[in-house]
This record gives structure tokens, C-alpha cells and sequence, in this order.
């Protein structure tokens, strides 16, 4: 969970998952989106495949990277749980 946390702390990596969001991406055409270096966004997309909020599957010469709801659920879950009184 530190790891999510920590993804989630960057606003460059946060501004990757809405374009994700969206479709998916190639490394290059997010790295089109942003006025940084190519091992700057390789850096982003790295620590949010280690968060497991993406997803990196190849296909040719191309790695395509797709947002993975999966551990948001999860988080969004552990979060409401501190919502909920027990009684």
C-alpha cells in the first residue's frame, strides 16, 4: 500500500492515470503529453507498474501501458472502511 501511496503523491503520475484513463498509451505518446525527459516519464510509468496501477503489455516494437482498477478498487474499499461505524 505504501507503494500506491507514493504513485499517487506525484502529480505527473496522476496526470498519466487520467490520460490512461482515457485509452491506452503507448511509453511514447504519453511522453508526448509532457515537457520532461523520456527517462523521467520511464521513471513515472515504472513506479506506477511497482503500485501495480498500470499494466505494461507489449505488442510488436510497442509497449502499451493501460490503467489497472483492479488496486484502485482495492484502496477505495480500505479507504470506506474507516467510514463505517461498528457497532
Amino acid at each position: 500500500m505504501n507503494q500506491l501511496f507514493k504513485a499517487l503523491n506525484d502529480p505527473t503520475r496522476r496526470s498519466i492515470l487520467e490520460h490512461l484513463k482515457e485509452k491506452d498509451l503507448t511509453a511514447g505518446q504519453i511522453a508526448e503529453r509532457f515537457d520532461m525527459s523520456w527517462p523521467s516519464i520511464s521513471h513515472h510509468l515504472d513506479l506506477l507498474k511497482k503500485a501495480g496501477l498500470v499494466t505494461a503489455q507489449k505488442e510488436g516494437q510497442f509497449i502499451f501501458y493501460s490503467l489497472n482498477t483492479t488496486v484502485l478498487d482495492d484502496m477505495l474499499q480500505w479507504i470506506l472502511q474507516f467510514t463505517q461505524k461498528h457497532s
